[in-house]
């Protein structure tokens, strides 16, 4: 008996050890990132993201600047996991938009960036407006981007030849929901 028992309980230490490392039971910590992309004090975090999509770009001939082009954004394109790997929503715009499966939603304003190493998106920081719709983004008060890995505007030429010309380039992050406690 003394042994079944001991037993059981190393299996359910050692589960509640693996559920902490996936992220599920872990609480995200704010404490390796830039101060400008850090959420105030008074908020807990309400959800944590995965995200892997398509960020496009659009070949555009830069304003009040003859024969000078350059990509810009138009917007991204990405679904959203849990930290077990279930889908939970969808990233998209314009206007950034955060999509739960269950219908709610919420646009933001960008407050802060930060650079985040040569070839990736910075991270970043945005202030939550009211949610459309109940269900998970009912109360999200701000939104983070980090681990951010690709999707900087391509390394393809933007010239005359290439003006309205899109090029879809690859990018994940995690996306953080924060609610005021």
């Amino acid at each position: 008996m003394f042994i079944r028992t001991t037993l059981s309980l190393i299996a359910v230490v050692g589960l509640s050890a693996c559920a902490t490392q996936g992220g599920s039971m872990a609480t995200f910590s704010q404490t390796s990132l830039p101060d400008a992309v850090k959420v105030p004090a008074g908020q807990r975090v309400a959800m944590e993201t995965m995200a892997a999509g398509d960020i496009t770009y659009l070949c555009s001939a830069k304003k009040d600047m003859a024969g000078q082009f350059e990509w810009v954004f138009v917007g991204p394109d990405a679904g959203l996991k849990d930290r077990s790997g279930k889908a939970v929503g969808k990233y998209y715009g314009p206007p950034a938009t955060w999509e739960s499966m269950d219908g709610s939603k919420v646009t933001a304003t960008q407050l802060a960036v930060a650079p985040n190493g040569s070839g990736n998106i910075p991270l970043q920081l945005v202030k939550a407006n009211p949610a459309m719709g109940m269900g998970a983004m009912q109360g999200v008060s701000y939104i983070q981007r980090v681990n951010t890995m690709g999707g900087v505007a391509p390394q393809a030429a933007c010239v005359a030849r290439t003006v309205n010309q899109k090029q879809v380039v690859k990018y994940t992050a995690d996306y953080i929901f924060w609610r005021a406690m």
